[in-house]
């Protein structure tokens, strides 16, 4: 299955998402395939079966949202510099987002821009994180505040390397899938209610649908002017949870789905969603073992910790809440004293 990501104002960067479609892949030029040594270790082997080129490098960076900083990024610079790597050099995305998100960011910057194919091994980045151009690194400040809006020039989705996922990874990766549905797709809520993701031909129809529904949101918007910056809802809150706990607690998805949960409890207050919606939200996280809570020690530093947000503008917070089931609504003049009166909540 191919899925075209077609920008509207620029159509010389259009690319495709094939869905179990990679075969032999001949790149010219040099290649360097970045990866983390669980990915390596479970599925380079078959990946190098699969692609040829002039020179081909293999680049192993350490694994986990704690590695994603400008540390590793000179690693990998380092690496392509020393094998001398030029303009017309590739690189290959292979692991989950934390690996799309650097190699995106290090293609976007090394001689100002070489090419680089996403080759998603992760749920959460197979549905979201490989599509779009968005990269970039963490720092003390927050979650992917240093980075650029770069394309791949394809995005490769296999849904065989989801075989040796763990059950929290997987689960992480559902998060992003009801973040799709809840605020573009009602159709999409209802059938995942009804499908069950841990069989194959469902989890196949959901990453379709997912892929789909972001393919037509970046070629709307590519650098979030707009309607790119729906697909935030829940990490607002989630951002500010994974900074507090030093990345090294949750997963992004897990945080996503906490941040979800508060976003919907903001959103019930709000008058835009209703309580049993909300409840109907949070049973398709738990049915996936997805936290949906968490428990705030300091609810102003919380607060305080929504400013370091790159969705902050002009000192307005801006807050993705789903208005019913598959809308959404965007707000940044929310009274402080209502988001405090949700986050008070998480604190007990």
């Amino acid at each position: 299955m191919e899925i075209n990501i077609d920008f509207q104002k620029q159509k010389s960067k259009k690319y495709k998402v094939y869905i179990d479609e990679l075969e032999n892949l001949r790149i010219s030029g040099k290649v360097a395939i970045i990866t983390n040594p669980k990915v390596c270790g479970l599925h380079l082997q078959r990946l190098l079966e699969k692609v040829s080129a002039d020179e081909l490098y293999v680049i192993t960076i350490p694994d986990g949202e704690v590695y994603k900083n400008s540390e590793t990024l000179d690693l990998i610079y380092e690496n392509l510099f020393n094998h001398k790597f030029n303009r017309n050099s590739t690189l290959i995305a292979f692991g989950g987002g934390v690996i799309g998100d650097m190699t995106g960011f290090v293609a976007s910057t090394y001689q100002r821009g070489v090419n680089f194919i996403q080759i998603p091994t992760t749920l959460l980045s197979q549905v979201d994180a490989s599509v779009g151009g968005k990269t970039g690194i963490n720092n003390k400040f927050g979650k992917n505040l240093i980075g650029a809006f770069y394309q791949p020039q394809a995005v490769y989705i296999e849904t065989s390397f989801l075989d040796t996922l763990s059950p929290r990874e997987f689960s992480a990766g559902v998060s992003e899938i009801v973040k799709m549905a809840v605020t573009f797709d009602e159709d999409f809520f209802i059938w995942l209610e009804n499908a069950n993701l841990n069989k194959k031909e469902d989890l196949r129809v959901a990453i379709q649908k997912s892929v789909e529904t972001k393919a037509f949101v970046v070629s709307e918007d590519e650098k979030e002017k707009g309607v790119r910056a729906v697909l935030n809802y829940g990490h607002t809150f989630a951002h500010v949870i994974e900074n507090l706990t030093k990345y090294s607690h949750f997963l992004h998805g897990e945080a996503v789905s906490i941040g979800i949960c508060m976003a919907n409890d903001l959103s019930v207050v709000l008058g835009f969603l209703t309580q049993d919606e909300s409840e109907r939200i949070k049973e398709q996280l738990k049915r996936y073992d997805l936290p949906v809570k968490y428990k705030i020690d300091d609810v102003e530093l919380f607060y305080q910790h929504f400013f370091l947000d790159k969705k902050t503008d002009q000192d307005k917070i801006k807050f993705i809440l789903p208005q019913g089931l598959g809308n959404h609504i965007i707000k940044n003049n929310i009274d402080k004293d209502i988001v405090l009166s949700i986050l008070k909540e998480y604190s007990n």
